[in-house]
């Protein structure tokens, strides 16, 4: 298989991750064609050709247009603000690209299924950004549930916090525009459903109520400006199986910078995970003598594959960055042919949907049934 040619949309945080990834994923795993970075596209001329120097792409350019129109363009990574995504993945995927877009898929329900229309006709590669799922920890929970390590699961509780958004003197920007989405749901909560879909499977109910702790927050410029959308968010969940769930979202939690909490309890045991420590999970079995029964901590180690590609002695520890390089590695497979564990735009629909039912039952008021 030929070298396949990047196109970057966006250089900010998620895009310089996406970088990161595509140039580090052949030196970590061996097996495939280094990637040629041949496009980078960002909103100022000047910036996009400082960040194609440093990110080491061949080419710059102000109109991402001319990315997607550039026929030595394979994959498209687009990690532009989540209003963007619809149009350029979109975009992409009716030119013959393989499309790489970072989570959540769109704002709006009926571009996100036109995102999913689009790719089916397309017949390329369509991926999005949740890298959560690739750790190494989380698979290796996976397994155990799956072996039946803590019996039958009957309720899950999951944790989303961080505190960029705690601080009401923090000036206002687009996350808090409506035109950005729900607030809190799709912004980040998004990232445990994902986890909540690798392991169990999609949400069929909800019930939830949204929280907007600041009603404005200040502007650069002078004045205030009202938020329009919704920093934290509590749900009641139904799951396949019979399994009870709730979902708790806060983005104006101090002290939490980037927390996933996940319990999952069995009929045998149950499994406690924190992405604040993600190299690390806590496995409770009720055998034995209750007199020794307890938690045991389990550090990530090169048995948890791919952890072996990165470091060989257990303990040392992963970090986002390396996550992204393992979703790297199967976005590459599902280009291949191969089998892997990519989250497409049809697995990420269905997550797009919870969230708008969420959205849905805050205002009605009610339980929502998710078809």
């Amino acid at each position: 298989m030929k070298p396949l040619g990047i196109g970057l949309i966006g250089t900010g945080y998620m895009g310089k991750c996406h970088a990161l990834a595509w140039n580090a994923v052949k030196t970590v795993f061996g097996d495939v064609e280094r990637p040629r970075l041949v496009h980078l596209a960002e909103a100022n001329a000047g910036l996009a050709e400082a960040r194609a120097g440093e990110f080491g792409f061949e080419k710059a350019t102000a109109d991402w247009r001319a990315l997607i129109a550039d026929p030595e363009v394979d994959v498209v990574s687009v990690t532009t603000p989540n209003q963007f995504h619809a149009e350029m993945a979109i975009e992409a995927l009716a030119a013959g690209k393989h499309v790489w877009c970072e989570k959540p898929m769109a704002p709006a329900y009926a571009d996100a299924e036109r995102m999913l229309e689009t790719a089916k006709k397309s017949g390329k590669v369509a991926a999005l950004g949740y890298n959560y799922i690739q750790n190494p920890v989380m698979r290796h929970i996976r397994t155990l549930i799956g072996e039946g390590a803590i019996g039958t699961v009957n309720h899950i509780r999951v944790e989303m916090d961080e505190d960029f958004m705690a601080d009401p003197d923090v000036f206002f920007y687009w996350k808090s525009e409506l035109s950005a989405g729900y607030g809190a749901l799709d912004d980040f909560a998004v990232h445990p459903l994902s986890l909540l879909w690798y392991l169990f499977g999609h949400v069929e109910a909800v019930i939830t109520d949204m929280v907007k702790p600041y009603a404005d927050r200040p502007l650069s410029e002078g004045g205030r400006r009202a938020v329009e959308n919704h920093d934290g968010a509590n749900v009641l969940m139904r799951l396949g199986g019979g399994i009870s769930a709730v979902l708790m979202a806060n983005r104006a939690a101090w002290g939490r910078k980037g927390r996933i909490a996940l319990q999952i309890f069995g009929s045998k045991g149950s499994i406690v995970y924190d992405q604040e420590r993600m190299n690390e999970f806590e496995l409770y079995q009720a055998d034995g003598r209750g007199s020794e029964q307890g938690f045991r901590k389990i550090l990530a180690a090169p048995a948890h594959q791919p952890y072996d590609r990165f470091i060989p002695a257990p303990g040392h520890g992963l970090g986002f960055n390396d996550l992204k390089i393992i979703e790297c590695r199967e976005l590459i497979r599902a280009i291949s042919g191969e089998p892997s564990s990519i989250v497409t735009f049809e697995d990420g629909l269905r997550i797009e949907k919870s969230v708008h039912a969420m959205a849905q039952s805050f205002h009605e008021r009610r339980w929502i049934e998710i078809g």
